[in-house]
């Protein structure tokens, strides 16, 4: 039985991929702030750390396709399957176990590689939650690695929200998506637990806020707090952003 599961995983996962890009190449695209990604160049050593969450991944992902970014993947099953779909997304991944040893192997292969300069993915709620509840491993790595944590909020409408662990939210195809990123938090390195743990809670809520946001933005066509319509942004049907 488990010599099969590598096929299965395989053909769900292509199939995800497949659903992804069909849906995503349709989506209407309004993003506000990423105006800092757009000055951050290969080689140039800079480097961030994006955090939204678990269940308004979709939004984001589909968007950084091809850009090579890294996102940080658990070793269980659930993750051979999110490795596979993400690969074929373009990005890069770093295997992690939640296991102590585990979480910190990949918490220092990825703070080599960030201070190479790049762009990680994390969703810290993740993988099995509490939902909307952010671990302070990303603020630990934040602290290693001394790179800024950017938290952002994604929403689309009409959409539907999966009978999940974090209510995955999934758009409609031809849906108004939103993505409203925070501005960049450095984290202290000289933090103890309680002081991690107090970051977290901070940052969860701009995500939260930024969540909100992004719901109007998604739902209205209208920018948070300002009643004007934002012009989409969006690269051309499902085609990728690119940044040089």
């Amino acid at each position: 039985m488990s010599a099969r599961f590598p096929v299965n995983d395989s053909i769900v996962a292509w199939t995800a991929y497949l659903l992804a890009r069909g849906i995503s190449a349709t989506l209407r695209s309004h993003v506000i702030g990423e105006e800092f990604l757009d000055r951050m160049h290969p080689n140039s050593g800079d480097s961030v750390v994006l955090v939204t969450w678990h269940g308004r991944s979709f939004v984001p992902v589909t968007r950084f396709r091809g850009l090579g970014y890294w996102a940080m993947i658990s070793t269980s099953r659930d993750g051979n399957l999110q490795n596979k779909l993400f690969r074929r997304l373009g990005f890069r991944t770093v295997r992690g176990s939640s296991s102590a040893r585990g979480a910190v192997e990949a918490v220092l292969i990825m703070r080599r590689e960030l201070h190479k300069g790049g762009v990680l993915t994390l969703t810290p709620d993740g993988p099995r939650g509490p939902s909307g509840v952010l671990h302070p491993g990303a603020i630990y790595l934040a602290q290693k690695s001394g790179c800024p944590l950017v938290p952002a909020g994604a929403s689309a409408w009409p959409c539907i929200k999966l009978k999940t662990w974090d209510r995955y939210l999934l758009p409609m195809p031809f849906a108004r998506a939103a993505l409203i990123y925070g501005d960049p938090i450095h984290v202290p390195p000289d933090l103890d637990q309680d002081g991690r743990q107090e970051y977290a809670d901070r940052i969860g809520r701009m995500i939260n806020d930024l969540e909100l946001q992004a719901d109007e933005l998604a739902r209205t066509g209208l920018g948070p707090s300002t009643g004007r319509a934002v012009a989409s942004v969006a690269a051309g049907a499902g085609d990728p952003v690119h940044r040089h």
